[in-house]
Order: structure tokens, then C-alpha cells, then sequence
């Protein structure tokens, strides 16, 4: 299958950004008087974006308007050091440069946009992408095929015709939702349950192929 375009997770599939959203969600934490969580931990409780992300982060006991106010925080935390540790995993920067002139390229993250772009930027990747479709862009997110849809849209193609790259069993979903073919990395969060029965891709050189 040769796809009209390609759509990228970020978190486990581009950037390997488990330190940074660690440290954010322990020093939440920390002005709360918890305890810190182990890093493994916390990456297993991302993909579904922010608000779940801290949800499974904080006790029930934090709840209404206490847990709105700790996850502003914890965006304000994270923006302020979502570039401190995290890197594009390695073979990224090559793979991109050399599909961006040959197809268009997306990016369709549960992470808020503008943590997204951030990143991108600083990390020289946002100029191979033509669309950046964050968490908070639309008034769904994934695993609501509503992302792909438009990019679909946007490109003047079927999502039968895009390629989506993710890691976890949330890109499964949204890429089922949508009807469009998946494959999976298997350098990100995801679980090994996750990744059987799907196009799984161990390095990013692969994906020329």
C-alpha cells in the first residue's frame, strides 16, 4: 500500500517523552503532599490525554474543583518543562526528512496542542508536519476518528487512503474507527498485548519500506 498521507502519534511513537511527564506529574503531586510515582508508572498511564493522565495519577479523593486546579497546574508544570528530557527517538529525525517531501505529513496527538507544538519546535521536527492535531484542537479526541476524518478531508482522500503510526491500543481504536490502515511501533508505551495482531514496526527505517 502506497498511503496519499501519513499520520503520526507523538508520545511512544515520535518523542520519547516519559521523563519530563514523570517529573510534571510528581511535582503535581508533591504540592498535593503525595508521594512520588515510579516513571514506568506514569508512562502507563498516558494515551488517552491530560485530564486521564492525571485522573489515574491522583487519589479519588481529589476531586471537582481541587482536581481542575491541579491539572491546570500540572499543564502549567509540564509546558514549562516538556523539553527538559524529551528527544525525538532515534532514526525520527531521518525518517521524517525523507517522507515529508513525498507525502504530507500529520501528526494526531491526545497531549494539548500547544505542549505538542512545543515540542515539535524545539526539537526542529514541526517542519515536516502539515497539520498538528493536539487533544484539546477538536472537541473529541482519539479514539473518536473525528482527527483522521479531517485530515482525510483537509488532503482530498479517504481515511481508507492515510496510514496512521502509533503505539498503543488507542491509535488501534481510532485507526478501526476511521478505516484506516495502522501500524504500530514497538519502541513506545504500548504493551505486548497491544501490539499482536497488527503491522508492527521495530525501527523507523522500516516504514521506507
Amino acid at each position: 500500500m502506497r498511503p496519499v498521507g501519513v499520520v503520526f502519534d507523538l508520545d511512544g511513537t515520535l518523542v520519547d517523552s516519559r521523563l519530563d511527564l514523570a517529573t510534571a506529574v510528581n511535582a503535581t503531586r508533591e504540592r498535593l503532599g503525595l508521594a512520588a510515582l515510579q516513571v514506568d508508572a506514569i508512562a502507563a498511564m498516558v494515551g488517552e490525554g491530560a485530564r486521564t493522565l492525571l485522573r489515574r495519577a491522583l487519589p479519588d479523593s481529589i476531586y471537582g474543583a481541587a482536581f481542575d486546579e491541579a491539572l491546570s497546574l500540572f499543564l502549567d508544570l509540564y509546558f514549562d518543562r516538556c523539553l527538559d528530557a524529551t528527544l525525538a527517538y532515534p532514526g525520527i529525525p531521518e525518517l521524517l526528512a525523507e517522507l515529508s517531501p513525498r507525502f504530507p505529513l500529520a501528526v494526531l496527538t491526545n497531549k494539548p496542542e500547544r505542549h505538542s507544538r512545543r515540542i515539535l519546535e524545539g526539537l526542529g521536527l514541526a517542519r515536516h508536519f502539515r497539520e498538528l492535531i493536539g487533544g484539546d484542537t477538536l472537541p473529541v479526541r482519539k479514539p473518536d476518528p473525528a482527527g483522521l476524518l479531517r485530515l482525510a478531508t483537509r488532503w482530498r482522500t479517504n481515511p481508507d487512503q492515510l496510514l496512521l503510526i502509533g503505539d498503543s491500543v488507542v491509535d488501534v481504536e481510532t485507526a478501526r474507527a476511521a478505516g484506516t490502515p495502522l501500524a504500530l511501533v514497538t519502541w513506545g508505551f504500548g504493551t505486548v498485548e497491544e501490539l499482536s495482531g497488527v503491522w508492527r514496526i521495530n525501527a523507523p527505517a522500516e516504514l521506507l519500506g
